[in-house]
């Protein structure tokens, strides 16, 4: 099994702008999925979302969750990342995140804007502290 301080699965994490497909419950117990933006600090994929959100409401009643980050090329490869999400709304920890995940996205130009506007209250920072991390980094060998 794979981990967050293997420096393979940390390269393929954070190469480029690679982004996250989260799958969570709804409340009805329908598995749901939904693409975000996210960075890996320490031992945890962090993202923000909503609070008001299908994504925010969803991890505040059940903190499991899934996110898949995958090659959509030759040699293909995936990195799953099974864990519990922590919801913060500390407006500080908020609005750095928020600026530092748009930095990886929409470039150092864009990232105070950006961070600003997904930084805002309302929103949280979901920290997703992995329980089983499963990779494939070359599927076509």
């Amino acid at each position: 099994m794979a981990s967050l301080s293997d420096p393979q699965v940390r390269e393929f994490l954070t190469d480029g702008t690679r982004t996250g497909k989260l799958a969570y419950l709804a409340a009805s117990g329908r598995p749901l999925v939904t693409p975000v933006w996210f960075i890996v600090e320490s031992d945890s994929l962090v993202f923000n979302t909503g609070k008001d959100t299908a994504k925010g409401r969803a991890l505040a009643r059940d903190p499991r969750a899934t996110l898949c980050v995958d090659l959509q090329e030759p040699p293909f490869g995936f990195v799953q990342v099974q864990g519990e999400a922590e919801l913060s709304e500390d407006p500080a920890e908020l609005l750095r995140t928020a600026t530092v995940i748009a930095a990886r996205y929409m470039g150092a130009e864009r990232a105070e804007e950006f961070g600003k506007r997904n930084g805002m209250p309302g929103e949280l920072v979901v920290r997703l502290r992995p329980v089983k991390v499963l990779a494939a980094f070359n599927m076509t060998g």
